[in-house]
């Protein structure tokens, strides 16, 4: 990076529009991700609040029981739990984190008393509802306050407790989830190891025809997170090959939905676009993405859905000012589907200094966004 380039980052002449610019930067400066975007920012909003009251239940329950103990406690009945934890899975899936966090800590201690002691015809049943539970809790802590280290945590736990009960598409859930937690704090090497052995083994048990593709999938959004990876550090020979894979596996398979992670040729299409944002081809994806409008209905899911509408708002930024009242559309469209995602996300809020800053005069889309943002104007 030229000594120019930083300099108009650091004044706000450029955008941090790519996730791995801010990694760069953090591994450069010798600090997390998180310390130089400035999260957790204030909350904008009451859900905001809600669901970071959600977090230190989050970390007692992750701290005060290791992966092998069984808390002492008498659990709910766990058919109960299995639905609180259906639940919070769906709530993630439609963007509503305060509501997915809701006692969190509790179902996760609950369920982990019940994965460790349960009967064999239940424990694989609590084993998928304590690592489903385990995914919903690194998501809350990342899309509401950014705090990595937590979401690590969480991640890490739902690894360990797939691979005590030993099915490899739970394992493969948990090393492709634990590895994006990774990534996003910076640990790098780390990542990939973890999904570089999950491919491994994943290649092992994958099976492409059938009703049971789980690992299938798992393997699919494995070789999307590499392809991520290599955008991230410039090595598009790498990114198209860990694409093609995917394809070939989505295009095999059809529309999957095992843990409502949304495998398939959609979901390949919205992680294509986002990667080719990484490579600094914003308008080559946009146009790659919009040639055939992507079905997102098929999906039902509205985290998905603002995270295309982020991506196209990003692409169009990246692509030049011309397009930029095409941006504010997606970016404000993508606000409206999961505003708890939108407004503390560090991409977004820098998306929306740089189109705000771009504007030759004052946008009311623009200030609506900033006001929901709960960002004052610019200085």
């Amino acid at each position: 990076m030229t000594k120019q380039y930083l300099s108009q980052l650091e004044r706000g002449h450029r955008g941090f529009n790519r996730r791995g610019l801010i990694e760069n930067l953090a591994e450069a400066l010798g600090c997390s991700v998180a310390d130089l975007t400035g999260q957790p920012y204030l909350a904008p909003d009451r859900a905001t609040i809600e669901g970071r009251a959600a977090l230190p239940g989050i970390s007692l329950a992750l701290n005060d029981v290791g992966p092998d103990e069984v808390p002492d406690l008498t659990p709910r009945p766990l058919e109960e739990l299995l639905a609180w934890a259906e639940r919070a899975n769906e709530h993630r899936d439609q963007g509503q984190f305060s509501l997915a966090g809701r006692d969190l800590g509790t179902l996760l201690t609950e369920l982990q008393a019940h994965a460790l002691t349960a009967k064999a015809a239940e424990r694989p049943h609590a084993f998928t509802a304590l690592v489903q539970a385990c995914v919903v809790a690194g998501d809350v802590a990342t899309r509401l306050a950014g705090n990595g280290d937590l979401a690590i945590s969480a991640t890490r736990r739902g690894y360990d407790m797939a691979a005590r009960h030993g099915d490899p598409g739970l394992i493969g859930l948990a090393q492709w989830i634990w590895t994006i937690r990774l990534v996003e704090f910076g640990a790098r090497g780390r990542a990939s190891r973890v999904i570089t052995a999950g491919i491994t083994e994943l290649e092992r048990s994958a099976q492409l025809r059938g009703a049971d593709t789980l690992c299938a999938e798992m393997l699919g959004f494995a070789h999307l997170v590499q392809a991520q990876r290599a955008a991230r550090d410039t090595r598009p020979d790498t990114v198209r090959a860990h694409l093609e894979e995917a394809e070939k596996i989505a295009t095999r398979i059809g529309e999957r939905n095992s843990m409502r992670m949304h495998f398939g040729p959609t979901n390949v299409a919205v992680w294509r676009l986002g990667i080719g944002i990484e490579l600094n081809e914003g308008g080559q994806a946009y146009e790659q993405a919009t040639r055939t409008p992507l079905d997102m209905t098929a999906l039902n899911s509205q985290e998905r859905s603002c995270a295309l509408h982020l991506d196209l708002a990003r692409a169009l930024v990246q692509d030049g000012v011309q397009r930029d009242a095409e941006a504010i559309r997606h970016l404000d469209t993508a606000d409206r589907l999961s505003p708890t995602r939108i407004r503390n996300d560090p991409i977004a809020r820098d998306l929306l200094r740089v189109l705000d800053q771009r504007a030759r005069r004052r946008v009311w889309e623009l200030d609506s966004l900033r006001r929901r943002f709960g960002i004052p104007e610019w200085g």
